[in-house]
């Protein structure tokens, strides 16, 4: 079937960074783009924070960095810093960068797991700039010239969801995106199943080859029209509700996201330009809702500005995101809780799958098929991800902590634990949203230490490495110190 006419139900933040890719992507083919919302059902608003990847999303539609951090009050994010996570009063950090730097040919985290077992213990996180940078305010942009891995690392933003559909629904609509404003009140199909039509309160009938649902955890389209099917997460990932609070800006907006531990899950805090954003993520078979808008309140910095929202939501994702002639990206799709900011960067991976295996505009079940398969992996490797979170906790002083620690996990997961566990090998699958670096950060956050390194006793010795490590350590230090403070480098941007 080829397509000419794409129907997106849904705005937000999902709907219009389709709406805008799509645009972009087949802007010399003939296609008609609509996108239907109403503004009496407000969006979750979720992804506030992101993780690298959306700067590739941004050069792809050629917008310009500048001009997206003004108009979403947007800052810096170098990673996100874990606290009470292991154990209360510890800290650590998973940043957007690596560690150290190939020594001799051979792998840094080797080297310093070398010298580790000999009792020369550097902490980890001494090697890496983006950490550097972070615990002391700091913020430049990487030297992509740069001759050292030292000097290089990711970053991604923390920025205001609605403004930033707004700034996407004005990008999409100067490129001919259809805005139709109205509720759905029924949706029509074909006899093989497809969606014909979606029928709105005023009568309207709005057709489409291709339907795409970006109506939330309703999943208008992709579940109640077209039953599709819902891999439950529950059982690992068992957080179901939020509690969100928006509270006054930081005098220095730190330049990453902090996660905090508390006694039924973990509550984030965004620093925007204008505000923070606040939330606690927890389970409700643990807290109830009064317990957690205490906790929320009672961690927040800064008087808060509006009242407490609450979000119920269920892990885990649509057995098919690609059905017949929908696809459904964002919460429709599924979700995985926000702890590593993964929601806008799922809805991107899915447009890029949508685009990749549609390049002509024709649906072709094998490719349905082959995106389907390829989204499940991504999914399934982030939830692993976050389990591990979970799993490797050591506190005991709650119910709900007791129970994470003590749960059965994904034996994919089981068995990239058993490998590191080893010798430290990172076992990475297919469509792995999360680098090496990223799972060797967790993996030391958590004190998880294998028990033997791959190095060979005679290739480096130990003082020999300890020189060079002491001269990385030093480097790197210096090296931020250098680095304007975060809230500076942001006075730049602004005032361009």
């Amino acid at each position: 079937m080829i397509v000419k006419t794409i129907t997106i139900l849904g705005g937000g933040t999902a709907g219009w960074m389709v709406a805008a890719a799509l645009s972009e992507r087949y802007k010399n083919f003939e296609l008609k783009i609509r996108l239907i919302e109403s503004d009496s059902i407000s969006s979750v608003g979720v992804g506030e924070a992101t993780v690298p990847g959306i700067i590739k999303f941004h050069q792809h539609l050629n917008i310009r960095e500048q001009d997206f951090i003004r108009a979403t009050d947007a800052t810096f994010k170098l990673g996100i810093e874990f606290k009470n996570w292991y154990k209360k009063a510890h800290r650590f950090f998973h940043p957007f960068a690596a560690f150290g730097d190939v020594i001799s040919g051979q792998d840094f985290y080797q080297c310093w797991l070398k010298l580790h077992k000999e009792g020369i213990r550097y902490p980890l996180e001494d090697f890496c700039l983006a950490i550097n940078l972070a615990k002391k305010g700091k913020f430049a942009q990487p030297d992509d010239n740069a001759t050292t891995r030292l000097a290089l690392y990711s970053y991604a933003y923390h920025f205001d969801a609605s403004r930033y559909a707004v700034f996407l629904r004005d990008y999409a609509q100067a490129r001919g995106v259809e805005r139709i404003e109205g509720k759905v009140a029924n949706v029509t199909q074909n006899e093989n199943g497809n969606i014909k039509a979606l029928i709105l309160e005023d009568e309207r009938e709005i057709d489409g080859d291709l339907f795409i649902d970006c109506s939330g955890f309703r999943a208008l389209l992709i579940e109640q029209t077209l039953h599709t099917g819902f891999d439950n997460w529950s059982h690992w990932l068992p957080c179901d509700h939020a509690v969100t609070v928006q509270s006054g800006a930081m005098k220095e907006p730190a330049p990453y996201t902090r996660s905090t531990a508390l006694p039924a899950g973990w509550q984030w805090r965004i620093p925007l330009k204008h505000r923070v954003g606040n939330g606690y993520v927890y389970c409700s078979k643990f807290a109830t809702e009064v317990e957690a808008k205490d906790a929320l309140l009672n961690n927040i910095e800064g008087e808060a500005l509006t009242e407490i929202r609450k979000i119920e939501f269920e892990t885990g994702m649509r057995k098919k995101f690609w059905n017949k002639n929908c696809v459904a990206l964002g919460l429709a799709s599924g979700f995985i809780e926000p702890l590593e900011s993964t929601s806008i960067s799922l809805i991107q991976t899915g447009i890029e799958k949508l685009m990749q295996f549609m390049p002509n505009l024709e649906i072709k079940p094998g490719e349905v098929d082959e995106a389907n398969r390829l989204n499940k992996l991504e999914y399934e490797r982030i939830r692993d991800f976050i389990v591990l979170h979970y799993k490797s906790s050591q506190r005991t002083d709650s119910e709900f902590w007791r129970y994470v620690r003590t749960m059965s996990i994904p034996e994919t997961l089981s068995e990239k634990i058993r490998r590191f566990s080893n010798d430290g090998t990172v076992l990475l699958g297919e469509q792995e949203s999360f680098t090496e670096q990223s799972w060797i950060a967790m993996y030391n956050g958590f004190k998880r230490i294998p028990r033997k390194c791959q190095l060979s006793e005679s290739l480096l010795s130990s003082d020999k490495l300890k020189i060079i490590l002491d001269s990385m350590r030093h480097a790197i230090s210096k090296g931020a110190d250098y680095a304007p403070t975060h809230a500076d480098f942001l006075k730049d941007v602004y005032a361009k």
